[in-house]
Order: C-alpha cells, then sequence, then structure tokens
C-alpha cells in the first residue's frame, strides 16, 4: 500500500502543477514557475506580467487545491458512508445534505437572498442550509433503535427529492438567462468560483475529518460487517453511526458549499480504491482521498479546456468518465461489496 500511497501523493503534486499551467489562455511553464515563486516570496511582477500572474496566483491556483480539497473530502466520505449504511450505491450526497445545500445556494443564485453577506452569501447559505437538512435527516431517521441504514437511505433519499422539488421551482420561477445557468452550473458542480478564502476552511474540515475517520478505521471494518457482528467485537453500532453521521454530513457540507454536488466521486473511489487495496479501511481511507483529489483536478482540467473559453460543469466530466471506467472495473475484477 505505501509504494501506491507514495506514487498517487506524486502524481497529485504533478497534476497540480499541470493544472495551474493548463488552461484557456496559454501561459509558458517557465512563466508559471516564476509566477508561482513571486506569489511564494512575494517578488515583484513586472507590469506586463500583471495579468498573467493573476491568472496563475489568484484563479488557477485556488482552483486547482480546492478540486484535491474537494476530491479527497468527498473519497473519503463515499468510503463512511457506504461503510455506515452498508450499501454499494450510497455515496455522500445519500444523506441529503448536497440537495438542501442547493436549495440555499439557489436562493442567493436566483433571489438574491443574504446579498448582505457578499462574495460569502453563496458559501454561507449553501452551508447553512445543508446543516438544516442534516438536523432534519437526524431527526426524522432517529428511532428508539438509534439511526438505522435503511431509516437514514429511506429518509435521506425522500427529503432529497423533496429539496431537489423546491430547487427546481426556484429554477423554473426565476428570469431566463445568466441566474438559471449559474443555478444549473452550481447542481452539477464547479470550481469556477474557487478564491483563496474558500481553500484554509475547507482543506481543515476535509483533514480533520479523514483523520476522524481513519483514526475509526478499524470500528467501521467491524460496522461493514453488521451490527450484531460489531456488537460483538467492542463497537457499539448506534453511537458510532451517530457520530459517523455528524462528521460525514459535515464535510459533505462545507464541500458542496465551495464547489457544487460534483457527482460519482464518492460513489465511484470508494470501490475503485477497494478492488486495489481491499476492504481493510485503514489502507482504504489512506488511498481513497489521494485518488478523489486526483481524479477531479484532472475533470476540472478537463471542464476547463474541452470548449475553452467556456467551461463544462465538472460534474459532467465526472460522470462521463466514471460511468464507463467504472463498470468495466466492475467486469474485469469480479468485484463485491465489501472485498475482492
Amino acid at each position: 500500500m505505501l509504494p501506491l500511497s507514495l506514487a498517487l501523493g506524486l502524481l497529485l503534486l504533478l497534476s497540480l502543477a499541470c493544472g495551474v499551467g493548463l488552461g484557456a489562455t496559454g501561459i509558458g511553464r517557465a512563466d508559471v514557475l516564476r509566477f508561482l515563486w513571486a506569489g511564494l516570496t512575494g517578488a515583484t511582477v513586472h507590469e506586463r506580467d500583471v495579468a498573467a500572474y493573476t491568472i496563475v496566483w489568484e484563479i488557477r491556483l485556488p482552483r486547482v487545491l480546492l478540486g484535491a480539497v474537494v476530491g479527497a473530502g468527498l473519497a473519503a466520505v463515499g468510503v463512511a458512508v457506504q461503510a455506515m449504511v452498508r450499501n454499494a450505491l450510497a455515496d455522500p450526497f445519500v444523506l441529503g445534505v448536497s440537495s438542501g445545500a442547493a436549495v440555499g445556494a439557489n436562493a442567493v443564485i436566483l433571489l438574491g437572498a443574504f446579498a448582505g453577506l457578499g462574495v460569502w452569501a453563496l458559501s454561507a447559505s449553501a452551508f447553512a442550509s445543508a446543516l438544516a437538512a442534516m438536523a432534519l435527516v437526524y431527526a426524522v431517521a432517529r428511532s428508539p433503535r438509534g439511526l438505522t441504514p435503511l431509516r437514514l437511505i429511506l429518509t435521506g433519499t425522500a427529503l432529497a427529492y423533496g429539496f431537489e422539488a423546491v430547487t427546481t421551482v426556484m429554477v423554473f420561477g426565476a428570469a431566463r438567462g445568466e441566474a438559471a445557468r449559474s443555478a444549473m452550473m452550481w447542481l452539477l458542480g464547479s470550481l469556477g468560483g474557487a478564491t483563496w478564502a474558500q481553500v484554509p476552511l475547507a482543506a481543515v474540515t476535509v483533514a480533520a475529518g479523514w483523520a476522524w475517520l481513519r483514526r475509526r478505521a478499524e470500528a467501521l471494518n467491524a460496522l461493514a460487517m453488521g451490527d450484531e457482528t460489531s456488537a460483538a467485537l467492542g463497537v457499539r453500532p448506534a453511537s458510532l453511526r451517530r457520530e459517523l453521521f455528524l462528521v460525514t454530513a459535515a464535510v459533505t457540507g462545507t464541500v458542496v458549499a465551495v464547489s457544487g454536488a460534483i457527482g460519482f466521486v464518492g460513489l465511484m473511489v470508494p470501490h475503485v480504491v477497494r478492488m486495489l487495496v481491499g476492504a481493510d479501511h485503514r489502507r482504504v481511507l489512506t488511498v481513497a482521498p489521494l485518488a478523489g483529489a486526483l481524479l477531479l483536478v484532472w475533470a476540472d482540467v478537463v471542464s476547463r479546456l474541452l470548449f475553452a473559453p467556456a467551461e463544462l460543469p465538472v460534474g459532467v466530466i465526472t460522470a462521463v468518465v466514471g460511468v464507463p471506467a467504472f463498470l468495466l472495473l466492475m467486469r474485469r475484477g469480479g468485484y463485491a461489496f465489501g472485498g475482492r
């Protein structure tokens, strides 16, 4: 596993560098390196290079870094959710958090809500509505037995349809034009609005969530085998599932608030990683974030270049590339959830 993790880590660093250098505006590699060095050291940039420097340092670099953070977060949460509900089809959005966040985001985009928050309006509204959705799912799904997998899935799915209906009404009720297009871009996921201000908060949240999940990897192994087995191994499934719900919902709400609802990463990456390293969550949670970050960085590069200078939603790329790749691996690998 260590060689694979090192290889993915090095490949991710190379991909970040490529992501900064690639874009609709051609900037030479030497200039990219020079601008990065200037940004890191505070060196002076010649007046004629200000526009190119701004593209590299203020637009592309925070974008690729945020893409890596979001991809890592979605992959790690996907692993946890699939263990939590013991369902191979589960992903970070099965709890209805992303659909709830969409209501808040589109309230800003389409209705101009929370305009007083300025550039933070979209992220703040999306995160707040994600937390509200999380609280509602928890309140409805909770039973005397705690949070059972079936109740979580059914409640999250049902409420997600309700949130999506509200979002659809908002889109159809808004004036046609750029606002509706922006709403659709957000619903399919986009890193086009990435800023330096968003990167630290998302990175800290994802890192904290991953660290907690990694520390609980042994308990996740037990939980994936069923409640009776995990209880026999000294794990309290109801308590662990409640903690997992809070952690995964917080991480999902954070990444969705800054990137929109980028689908398929949290579903595909955990399965692909299990094919490579087995079902042990200690291994899966080490490799999956690197693989998720790598996938999303390159998906974003393709979304920028395919119809440049126009951009596709990055969620379209993850689906177009991920669906056939995932189906091919499933057919070739003889893979079953939880093992090889």
